[in-house]
């Protein structure tokens, strides 16, 4: 109960600050709008303060290219809406079907095993084990085509990986989806024991792309966007980061 009650106390104050950051006068679409998933440890918002792997390198690569920018922290769904009308240019996320005519890729990053995971007690070794189980699905994300058109599977939509740890740890469902990474990072948030999770179930590997949408007002070189941005993987800026998030 206790656990539950912060849980929502952080939701509000999350909630709260994605707000600030949503509303801000100076998102002006003459400059250049760049956004950053609102998943940790990718994006984080913390008192108001952004900051998380992609925002970070995010940065760097617009530092370095000189462009002025807006830079927000925000849901998968809100990202994808806005780059299909072109009131958000650029960010970091996977390739979806939806957004293939309405986006240009850019630059990949290294690929990430998404992965299925329940409790320690339960073991889910085929998708096929995961039939009539539920599991916690984070609301506009996409990880695996074969959960995703297996209607034996019941997907409860969460708002971040959080609340699906919570709903997990009170055995509302039976397991999360999601990159192994920021599963991890929300249960250490959360203080769980080491050793609460099962063996995870690897049912995809993804590549997330820097990509840019097809209906930016904006005149950007996605050629010199991907020479600085290959520059900055290369020189290991991406390695630092995810070791500091470690």
């Amino acid at each position: 109960m206790k656990l539950c009650l912060v849980y929502w106390l952080a939701i509000i104050f999350s909630t709260s600050a994605i707000t600030f950051s949503a509303s801000a006068t100076d998102r002006d679409n003459s400059l250049l709008q760049v956004r950053t998933i609102a998943v940790a440890p990718y994006g984080i918002i913390t008192d108001a303060q952004l900051n998380g792997i992609y925002f970070e390198l995010m940065e760097l690569l617009l530092a370095k290219s000189k462009l002025v920018n807006r830079h927000y922290i925000d849901p998968y769904a809100r990202i994808m809406h806005e780059l299909k009308i072109g009131t958000a240019d650029l960010t970091i996320m996977f390739k979806y079907p939806e957004l293939s005519s309405y986006v240009t890729y850019i630059y990949p990053l290294p690929a990430l095993k998404n992965v299925v995971i329940g409790r320690k007690k339960d073991h889910f070794p085929t998708i096929e084990s995961l039939h009539g189980k539920v599991i916690a699905y984070l609301r506009g994300a996409k990880f695996s085509d074969r959960i995703d058109n297996n209607t034996a599977i019941i997907k409860q939509e969460v708002l971040d990986f959080d609340q699906g740890i919570i709903l997990l740890q009170e055995g509302k469902v039976d397991a999360i989806i999601g990159p192994l990474s920021p599963i991890q990072s929300a249960a250490n948030k959360l203080f769980l024991i080491k050793d609460f999770f099962g063996e995870p179930l690897i049912v995809s590997q993804r590549t997330p792309w820097l990509q840019i949408s097809n209906k930016s007002l904006h005149k950007i070189s996605a050629e010199q966007l991907k020479e600085s941005f290959a520059r900055l993987i290369a020189q290991g800026e991406l390695e630092k980061l995810k070791r500091k998030y470690q």
